[in-house]
């Protein structure tokens, strides 16, 4: 019988407490086990609540790739009783802001690697303690801080930064863990702000409760126990903690039942994953279809043994027919796809493993009703086309000090609107037909329009900008904007460069055409669908 628990808290609690010498995670070449992780969030917590005196409820951002330390922070932070909120580590000096300042975050964890960034609006925002740390920080001995000289003086991987008063990560870890009043939490009680696009450009904050998290972890385990044997599997974690699908599945349900995670800080250097690989007997491994098409085209891993892999799970972006077959003709293994979105934490459904229908996103998880609504929220005939809708114990409670946003996207009994179109067969599958809104998919970062659109408003040569996906066979979609521009001057490469400066990389357009004027409604909208239509003929 799959546990369930009702806070997160005593998820971590009782996976560090009872899993002891079994390995936890790997990461270029160093694993940390339960036990030495339990030991050492500790540590971490008790520096926050004690040596910071930071109270729970308050707001810790984490700004790390996929390293050791992102668990040692994570769970110490939870155990503090603090709520996270994770930025991704390419953002820009903007995108950090305007989370940091939105989610009112008190501290800040961040990658020296990275740190220039924060480090440029750390002022401009309502951090009052900042913990650097470097790659090389969590490895024992010598070996760490040869691999901090390395990565910095001789990769230079660290562009120079300042950030006064900022704590040095190892420095904080020497602490001696003391104790203090245990955080209380239900499953009402909030744990995670985790950032989303929106359909006015402004990244909102999905807020994701205990009960929320801990029981998707329960969902997927009942929904996929295949995956989640108890103390056997070992994962590959690609996909960035940072993002909710990741941190979900690695971080809270397969360490929830002793798992081992094998951390990749960069999948898209080949063949660093497949060295960490090589050794390692791999049971389930998450990706998306991006990842999945790289990796068959690279001869490397197919010299890999796949002999115990038994489960390889998609998500972030549709899966291709190709990169399916592709992936199932190299590892003997068929890839199981799901959905979800942030606001659903993010799982809502998934193909059966031993019933997988590929071009389906699945069936529901447990506890979770799907709705499939047309025109005035009235449910559409069985295989016709309408929003899908959802209805679960896994879906937030709104959007983080935006009422008015919120409501938008809940029916008036509590189903949450996704935004995509689908259908549902007649045994059960689901199937996403299109997107209802103008959210470009880049390998499986969700990108808004209208982020980007306001980006290039504020350059002064530009008149007007429109965002659009273009498909492509690599990634899913691109990103084209066409551009009206004031200064006749203005070239591809100005474009570009000025979305470079401030937008993540997976935002940053591959494509630019120049016009005159942009297509519009008679209310002077502009018609992405119009360019859309036009691109594609």
């Amino acid at each position: 019988m799959v546990q369930r628990f009702e806070n997160v808290i005593d998820l971590v609690n009782h996976a560090l407490s009872r899993y002891g010498d079994r390995p936890a995670y790997t990461c270029l070449g160093h694993t940390i086990r339960f036990a030495e992780l339990d030991a050492r969030s500790r540590v971490f917590a008790s520096y926050l609540r004690n040596e910071l005196g930071m109270l729970p409820g308050e707001r810790i951002a984490i700004q790390l790739p996929n390293i050791i330390q992102f668990p040692v922070v994570l769970y110490g932070a939870i155990r503090a009783g603090l709520v996270i909120v994770n930025i991704n580590p390419l953002y820009t000096a903007r995108e950090i802001k305007h989370q940091l300042n939105d989610s009112g975050a008190k501290a800040l964890v961040v990658l020296a690697n990275v740190a220039s960034a924060a480090a440029e609006v750390r002022e401009q925002t309502g951090i009052e303690h900042v913990i650097v740390t470097e790659l090389g920080d969590e490895h024992p001995g010598l070996k760490g801080h040869l691999m901090n000289f390395v990565v910095k003086r001789i990769k230079k991987m660290v562009p120079d930064f300042s950030i006064p008063g900022a704590l040095r990560y190892r420095d904080v870890m020497k602490h001696r863990a003391r104790k203090f009043p245990a955080p209380e939490a239900d499953a009402q009680t909030l744990l995670m702000l985790q950032y989303t696009g929106g359909t006015t450009g402004v990244s909102k904050g999905a807020m994701l409760s205990h009960g929320n998290l801990a029981s998707n972890v329960w969902q997927m385990i009942s929904h996929m126990p295949v995956a989640f044997d108890e103390a056997k599997e070992v994962f590959v974690a690609c996909l960035p903690l940072y993002h909710i699908y990741a941190l979900n599945l690695h971080a809270l349900a397969a360490f929830s039942v002793g798992s081992h995670n094998i951390l990749i800080p960069n999948p898209r250097d080949l063949d660093s994953l497949v060295k960490a690989l090589r050794s390692v007997p791999f049971t389930v491994f998450i990706g998306i279809n991006t990842l999945f098409r790289a990796l068959v085209r690279y001869d490397a891993f197919k010299t890999l043994d796949f002999s115990t892999l038994k489960l390889t799970s998609a998500g972030g972006m549709a899966l291709t027919e190709d990169a399916a077959k592709g992936w199932h003709d190299t590892t003997g293994c068929k890839v199981c796809e799901g959905y979800g979105l942030t606001e659903t934490s993010p799982v809502l459904t998934g193909n059966p493993a031993d019933a997988i229908r590929l071009g389906s996103i699945g069936k529901p998880l447990p506890e979770t009703e799907l709705r499939i609504l047309g025109d005035n929220d009235q449910e559409v005939a069985q295989g016709e086309v309408g929003e899908l809708c959802a209805r679960g114990p896994q879906v937030m409670s709104g959007y983080w000090g935006r009422e008015a946003e919120t409501a938008k996207v809940f029916t008036s009994d509590g189903f949450f609107r996704t935004g995509d179109m689908a259908t549902c067969c007649d045994d059960g599958y689901y199937r996403i037909v299109d997107r209802k809104k103008d959210m470009i998919i880049v390998s499986g970062f969700n990108v808004y329009p209208n982020e980007i659109e306001e980006v290039l408003a504020t350059h002064p040569g530009i008149v007007e900008a429109a965002a659009i996906g273009v498909p492509d066979s690599e990634s899913g979609e691109i990103i084209k904007v066409v551009v009206v521009a004031e200064d006749p001057q203005l070239t591809v490469e100005d474009v570009l460069a000025f979305c470079h400066k401030n937008l993540t990389r997976y935002k940053v357009p591959k494509r630019v055409e120049f016009r005159s004027e942009l297509p519009k409604s008679n209310v002077g909208k502009v018609l992405r669908r119009q360019l859309r239509e036009e691109n594609a003929a």
